[in-house]
């Protein structure tokens, strides 16, 4: 029987490798491969190919050059401690890089499950007859927390609020709520109906889901995703208390691995309450603006 691999590192990119896998299509470019999705959703970025020398700036510009054609963000993710030549590499090539703190759950550290103000946190049931507002309305929430529009990308989502959405409260989110097509609450009821992908919310008797966050899995490793509030809502502890929920769901059904990236230091401080570690760097890179 083989051993499960001990390098958090190696198994961080057969997680990345793994999990867009049965929702796209590899189309490999150098060192480079990028997933293009089937179907309705977000788009996922490139990556550099397990086992390939670091990408070349030719092979920067021709995912890129894909992605336009594709109309999806042009956008590359790595781990630096992973490749670390990437990052130059990438400057050069006229891509901007955040550098996001990437942390893993020690679990003897993970915050206890504790009650929320004014709020219950639950997982999302794809067999209730209210998954579909709910997912509706933990979307809008996502999309005000980041402070991004209403079609936005995950990579377009800024990792502080907007003028726009500064303050958002439940009336904003209840104008931001957008139905889901049949497809997309049928592929939606699917992903969910297992452990690979879940969905936590912080829900209030008297102004509905407040906070939300998910879990999405490849075999023994999870990673925390998308985890916002309502600017109105903020400094309730919710956040912190989806993101453990979360966690404890996942170990509880067998994961190893529970990790996740945090937009900067100061959100990276959050999450080590919860129970998470700094271990390295996630790199994010997108076109560099252009210059007046």
């Amino acid at each position: 029987m083989a051993q499960p691999d001990t390098d958090v590192f190696v198994r961080l990119e057969r997680f990345y490798d793994a999990v867009p896998r049965p929702y796209a299509t590899a189309e490999d470019f150098g060192g480079l491969v990028l997933f293009v999705r089937e179907g309705e959703g977000w788009p996922y970025y490139a990556r550099p190919r397990i086992g390939a020398e670091t990408p070349s700036a030719a092979d920067i510009t021709a995912v890129r050059r894909r992605q336009r054609e594709l109309g999806i963000p042009e956008a590359l993710e790595w781990v630096h401690e992973t490749s670390p030549d990437l990052l130059a590499v990438a400057r050069s090539a006229g891509l901007d890089v955040h550098l996001a703190p990437l942390l893993v759950l020690d679990p003897a550290a993970l915050l206890p499950e504790l009650p929320v103000p004014g709020a219950t946190v639950r997982l999302l049931d794809p067999r209730s007859p209210t998954f579909a507002d709910d997912v509706a309305a933990s979307r809008a929430v996502s999309r005000l927390g980041f402070g991004a529009p209403a079609n936005a990308t995950p990579m377009e989502g800024a990792s502080s609020p907007s003028l726009v959405t500064l303050g958002a409260g439940p009336a904003e989110r209840d104008a931001a709520t957008v139905a889901l097509t049949p497809a997309e609450l049928e592929r939606m009821r699917a992903l969910s109906a297992g452990v690979e992908f879940l969905t936590a919310v912080a829900d209030s008797p008297a102004e509905g889901i407040l906070a939300t966050g998910g879990i999405q899995r490849a075999g023994d490793v999870a990673e925390v995703v998308g985890v916002a509030t309502l600017p109105s809502a903020r400094n309730r502890g919710y956040a912190s208390q989806l993101t453990a929920t979360l966690a404890h769901r996942t170990l509880d059904t067998g994961a190893t691995t529970v990790f996740l990236s945090a937009s900067d230091d100061d959100v990276a401080r959050l999450y080590t309450r919860v129970g998470f570690r700094r271990i390295g760097t996630a790199c994010i890179a997108r076109p560099a603006a252009a210059t007046v």
